[in-house]
């Protein structure tokens, strides 16, 4: 509140002026960035045709509006296909081979989760990223064996994870749950850690949401991470409802693994393509077991056609199949608006904007809501 009382101070125009969020707008350094995407019109979306007016769309959680590049990233793809066949896998008119089209991607979205290239891959949906990484990563002995997870995780989350258990043939017990204090929707990061240092010699994996998606708790990604390690589990996040609305270090945070969808906040399009982490220390580590496919293997080999598998180095060998261009091609277009920006900046401003929207609901409609979105570690989600 402070930080929006300043930026009023600043504008000479008070919080409850009815004109505030025009001055806000007027001078707001992103405000050309709403030019490049598609808002649909009122009537476009409820039928209404009367109402021609652009929208307020508050429902980037689920799925983010139309990038205009992505559209235009994805028309050429369409006419590469067309006209170039097979040979756009090596010689594409706008510079894009499809043979390295991840590398492209990768490059782009590493700086938006705080990694390395070589940390960040593409490939499938969440869902199946998740259990590629548990695959990997979760490693179950007589005495290792619980995987951590919040109790109001989403539910393919906690599919994934009870499925996980089961396939290993564990009992259900193996699944712990973090549990919110009685009364209260969020979880306390001393409650986590508490029951991360109690149980951590029988957690193998601790998988959290980097934002929870019910609340809009952001968790404290270092800290958790941290602990977790120290005694001694493997930590991934799921980052769906965090890659594109909050700042990452996942490198510098030592995060074993991490997975994201991109058709929230990445813009990527309904059912869009998904993003995964593994840290660099694993990049050359031929010997962890993982599910693998063609092309997971080494490029410069690859097409000697062996069937002795040598990975890629780092995320790449963990690609089972070749990436699907025109899933990925709105992805890419959407990157290019991401580049023009940053997600520092891009978080200032949904602070100032959800912090601005409490005020007004505070002020008017206090008696009839009640925000459990906490004010001191959320994203762009109130």
């Amino acid at each position: 509140m402070d930080r929006l009382k300043t930026a009023a101070q600043a504008l000479g125009v008070a919080l409850d002026d009815a004109h505030f969020a025009q001055a806000m707008d007027a001078q707001d350094p992103l405000g050309h960035l709403r030019d490049e995407f598609e808002i649909p019109t009122v009537s476009q979306v409820t039928g209404e045709h009367a109402l021609d007016a652009p929208c307020t769309y508050l429902c980037g959680n689920s799925l983010g509006l139309l990038p205009k590049r992505a559209r235009r990233v994805l028309n050429e793809e369409m006419d590469e296909w067309a006209t170039k066949g097979v040979v756009g896998h090596h010689h594409h008119s706008e510079g894009r081979p499809w043979i390295s089209y991840r590398k492209q991607i990768v490059e782009k979205m590493a700086p938006l989760v705080g990694a390395a290239p070589i940390e960040v891959g593409v490939m499938n949906t969440l869902t199946v990223n998740i259990h590629l990484m548990l695959a990997a990563f979760y490693k179950p002995t007589a005495t290792r064996s619980k995987i951590l997870i919040e109790s109001k995780a989403f539910p393919s989350d906690h599919y994934a994870v009870e499925s996980q258990i089961q396939w290993h043939g564990l009992p259900a017990d193996a699944l712990l749950l973090a549990e919110p204090r009685a009364g209260e929707a969020t979880l306390h990061t001393s409650d986590i850690l508490r029951l991360i240092e109690q149980q951590g010699d029988q957690i193998a994996v601790v998988m959290l949401s980097g934002v929870q998606y019910y609340t809009g708790q952001v968790f404290d990604m270092e800290m958790i991470t941290a602990a977790a390690q120290a005694k001694g589990c493997i930590v991934g996040w799921d980052l769906a409802h965090a890659a594109g609305n909050v700042p990452l270090k996942l490198h510098d945070w030592n995060v074993d693994f991490a997975c994201w969808c991109t058709y929230k906040y990445m813009n990527s399009g309904p059912g869009g393509i998904s993003g995964f982490f593994v840290h660099e220390r694993y990049a050359l580590d031929s010997d962890l077991p993982r599910l693998t496919g063609w092309w997971a293997h080494d490029e410069a080999t690859r097409f000697e056609m062996s069937n002795c598998f040598a990975p890629n180095r780092g995320a790449a060998g963990f690609e089972i199949s070749n990436t699907p261009i025109l899933t990925a091609a709105t992805l890419l277009g959407s990157l290019d608006v991401f580049a023009l920006t940053t997600m520092d900046d891009l978080h200032e401003k949904s602070v100032l904007l959800t912090t601005y929207l409490e005020y007004l609901l505070a002020k008017h409609v206090s008696e009839h809501v009640r925000i459990i979105t906490p004010s001191d570690c959320r994203g762009a989600q109130l």
